[in-house]
């Protein structure tokens, strides 16, 4: 089933989840970017869990800074490709594995303390929940209903109207 095929209302819904989503991503690279401050190391250094031994290692000193570089470049990317409509598939899928990888730096398990996270939850928290937004928009990309994919596919017919 194509985006063309479904119910006008879900389409304009996923708009504004694939803008708003696109909207919190964007937001957190740029302060992350423009915050000298700002470091992946404690994040990293308390990582829980089972994938705990993948995450330790990223805080090394001489490996944090490549590691915050991608972290915030895969953040503005996600953002930009969601609030324009463009390329939404691949920043769709790079949002999955980013927050796939947020989720396993600290699961929300009940047995485990939750260390450098906001709240306290079981199993489903934000990243979780945003994850699965960026499914749906993977599944269902908006930008030739909204977006500068529907202005540049609009060029494009014109211009080949106008070479008959």
């Amino acid at each position: 089933m194509g985006i063309t095929n479904i119910n006008g209302n879900f389409r304009n819904t996923i708009v504004v989840l694939r803008i708003l989503i696109g909207w919190h991503f964007l937001y957190e690279g740029v302060i992350k970017l423009y915050n000298p401050e700002w470091t992946s190391f404690g994040y990293l250094a308390t990582a829980q869990g089972p994938l705990k031994f993948l995450f330790v290692p990223l805080a090394n000193e001489n490996i944090i800074q490549w590691v915050d570089i991608m972290n915030c470049g895969a953040l503005v990317i996600v953002g930009i490709t969601f609030i324009l409509g463009i390329y939404e598939k691949l920043g769709a899928f790079i949002g999955v594995a980013l927050l796939a990888l947020y989720y396993w730096a600290h699961p929300p398990f009940p047995w485990l303390t939750q260390l450098n996270v906001e709240g306290s939850y079981w199993f489903v928290n934000k990243n979780l929940i945003e994850l699965v937004g960026c499914l749906i928009i993977y599944q269902f990309p908006t930008g030739d209903h909204f977006g500068f994919k529907r202005i540049f596919s609009k060029t494009k017919q014109i211009t080949k109207t106008e070479e008959l």
